[in-house]
């Protein structure tokens, strides 16, 4: 899926990959497989974040400036302090990810997806060791949060359209707005398509989960599939 150039000096037959831009990835390729996986765990991710750590987001940021209003308004049932945990995890995970984008180039979804099983694993182990209450609460959002802010950068930085992995805002009214009755030729449609039905797919599993009362296997579910896309080639 990319093509080769060999170096000034080098010999022909010893050529350097060129990278695909992201705009051009198809459907098929490892790296738009591995978004549509880590698409299923933010939805696993944040299934557990807002249904077992109070009502915050650690992945969906949008979401966590609309809980601090309603928290701010004395709305019941939200945190201000877990809403403004996950942001300030957020920023600093997106933030590192501008750091390793930097320093590990090509290879900075591999590294941030290592990262991001550590953390996921780190916080699957507390959670069967000591539970969800009091200050641990804050401490897997702030945890979980850094791991989807890590990510978020980092995928912001391949240029894959439709595919962010957290966000469906921006995806949705493409598919809307690009449609063939709106006047539109509908591109990318099934890539649209699917990037919502993974995240809802995710959601749903992480909430039948923490449901039953499992919600580290709900945790572990999301370090083991964001684990299995670390294996997969890169084109």
């Amino acid at each position: 899926m990319s093509e080769s150039v060999a170096e000034p000096g080098k010999p022909a037959d010893r050529p350097v990959p060129v990278p695909v831009p992201g705009a051009q990835l198809g459907d098929g390729h490892p790296v738009v497989l591995a978004l549509f996986a880590l698409t299923v765990v933010s939805g696993l991710v944040d299934a557990v974040s807002y249904l077992a750590l109070g009502h915050v987001f650690a992945a969906n940021m949008t979401g966590n400036v609309v809980v601090i209003g309603f928290a701010l308004a004395g709305a019941p049932g939200f945190s201000v302090l877990g809403s403004t945990v996950a942001l300030a995890a957020f920023l600093l995970g997106a933030g590192a990810a501008g750091r390793l984008a930097a320093g590990a180039g090509r290879w900075r979804l591999r590294a941030a997806l290592v990262l991001e099983v550590v953390l996921h694993g780190a916080a699957a182990v507390a959670v069967f060791g000591w539970g969800t209450a009091g200050a641990l609460q804050y401490v897997l959002v702030a945890v979980l949060a850094l791991a989807m802010g890590l990510r978020t950068g980092t995928v912001r930085t391949l240029g894959v359209p439709d595919l962010t992995t957290t966000v469906l805002t921006m995806t949705l009214a493409g598919l809307a707005a690009d449609s063939r009755p709106a006047g539109g030729t509908a591109p990318r449609q099934r890539r649209r398509v699917l990037a919502v039905v993974t995240m809802v797919a995710g959601a749903a599993s992480g909430a039948a989960l923490v449901r039953h009362g499992q919600t580290g296997w709900a945790l572990v579910a999301a370090a083991a599939l964001a684990g299995a896309t670390v294996a997969l080639p890169r084109g």
